[in-house]
């Protein structure tokens, strides 16, 4: 089955599957992992991380990334990976409402407070879906 998507539904498709995989390099070595979506809209896909991990070192260093959303749906794999360079977002009010979303956050940030909190944005990303119906066609890119 062939999957067109505008920008709309692929922020749509993002948020509705908030679980993606986010790829690094760390000098020459390239690291992926598992992460957790805060929201994605006009303004860009918005993720966090710790200041103590090793993700936020390496954005330091080479803020490029690729994320990879599924649906998770091996008979109908929708997949959207978007490209682009992410920047830091030192915003208070975004931190505590990240938090308040997200209780498993609360402990830590009660122990270690929001600054050790790190928030990220891509912003003007490009986007490509696949799927196995498409598996061989040219990618087609949608600027976000």
């Amino acid at each position: 089955m062939k999957v067109e998507m505008d920008k709309k539904q692929i922020l749509e498709f993002i948020n509705a599957n908030p679980i993606f995989h986010m790829a690094t390099v760390d000098g020459d070595t390239p690291h992926v992992r598992g992460m957790l979506l805060f929201r994605a809209d006009d303004e860009g896909i918005v993720f966090n991380t710790g200041k103590i991990k090793d993700l936020y070192r390496q954005l330091g260093v080479n803020p490029k990334v690729e994320m990879c959303f599924t649906n998770g749906i091996f008979e109908n794999l929708i997949q959207v990976r978007v490209t682009g360079i992410v920047e830091a977002l030192e915003d208070l009010e975004l931190k505590k409402e990240i938090v308040q979303k997200r209780d498993f956050l609360k402990p830590w940030i009660d122990k270690v407070g929001y600054e050790q909190l790190a928030v990220y944005r891509l912003r003007n990303g490009v986007a490509t879906v696949w799927t196995m119906a498409t598996n061989t066609e040219p990618k087609e890119f949608i600027q976000l």
